[in-house]
Parts: C-alpha cells; sequence; structure tokens
C-alpha cells in the first residue's frame, strides 16, 4: 500500500473543496429575473367580450327606439346577452371591453337620439353578415351560439322589413 504524504492529503482536499464549493455556487445561483410573459388573451374570450359589447350597443339602441313593437326583439338580444356572459369565466366577466373592440354591427345613432326601424334592421342585417366570420377557429359550442343569434339577427332584418 503507498503512503500518503499529508501535503498530498490536504492539497486533494484543498481541490475537492474548491470543486465542491464552484459547483455549489453554480448550483445555487438564481436565474437572471424576467418578468413572467404576459399569457397571450385567449382568442375566444377576447371574441366573447366583443359581442358583448356589441350586445349592449344593440339593446342600448331598442331601448332608445321607444316602441312597446320591439320590446320582443330587444329581449331576445338580452337572452343572447345573459348567454354570452354565461359562457366568460369568472375572473373575466367584470373586465369591460374598450368601445372601439367591438366589430358587431355599426350605427349612426347617437346615444339619446331616437333610433328609427331602418337603422335597427341596417344594424341586425350587418350584425348577421358579420357571424359565419366570427365561427373560424371557435370551439363548437361557442361556434354553435354564434350561428343561432346571427340566424335570429337574421330574422330581425327580415321582421323589421316589414310594417311592424
Amino acid at each position: 500500500m503507498r503512503s500518503v504524504s499529508r501535503r498530498s492529503l490536504l492539497r486533494g482536499g484543498a481541490l475537492g473543496v474548491a470543486a465542491a464549493t464552484v459547483a455549489g455556487c453554480a448550483a445555487g445561483r438564481p436565474e437572471p429575473s424576467h418578468p413572467p410573459a404576459a399569457e397571450p388573451p385567449d382568442p375566444e374570450i377576447m371574441l366573447i367580450r366583443q359581442l358583448i359589447a356589441g350586445k349592449e350597443r344593440t339593446i342600448a339602441l331598442y331601448s332608445s327606439a321607444g316602441s312597446d313593437r320591439l320590446l320582443p326583439f330587444r329581449q331576445r338580444h338580452e337572452a343572447h346577452l345573459t348567454e354570452l356572459r354565461r359562457r366568460l369565466p369568472r375572473e373575466t366577466v367584470s373586465a369591460s371591453p374598450s368601445p372601439s373592440s367591438s366589430p358587431s354591427g355599426t350605427s349612426t345613432a347617437k346615444p339619446g337620439e331616437p333610433v328609427s326601424v331602418r337603422s335597427l334592421r341596417d344594424l341586425e342585417r350587418e350584425s348577421a353578415a358579420l357571424r359565419p366570420r366570427q365561427l373560424d377557429g371557435v370551439s363548437p359550442a361557442l361556434a354553435q351560439l354564434i350561428a343561432s343569434i346571427g340566424a335570429c339577427e337574421a330574422a330581425h332584418a327580415l321582421a323589421l322589413s316589414r310594417p311592424l
């Protein structure tokens, strides 16, 4: 058996300690802190928010029209709104979409002005025409809801083109 000198033992021990220290420092070193990447918004949630904003505007227009004959139309839009809101996750229900983010139909009526049946009919046509383009890439359940809403809007447009 070969004897190990005290000097060799100390040198070997010092190298081992140094290697362990370097390895320990590297392993214990925290990663550079980067802010967590913001998760991109869910496209379906964004679409639902847009649809909700559009329904809210449509309901407001029907309300300002001031005709009891239009009440069933407004009530159907309110039912659509309820169903759309039900599909939002709880934490996003209170978040409101920006007013300009909703391509759900347009209207030239200003708040407080009476709305004509003709402008409501045009709004219903525009909204119904937009729905097929909103179906791409959404879940089957949401696609079915959007298609149903579009069918109802198309029926409204047809009904509003006749005398009430």
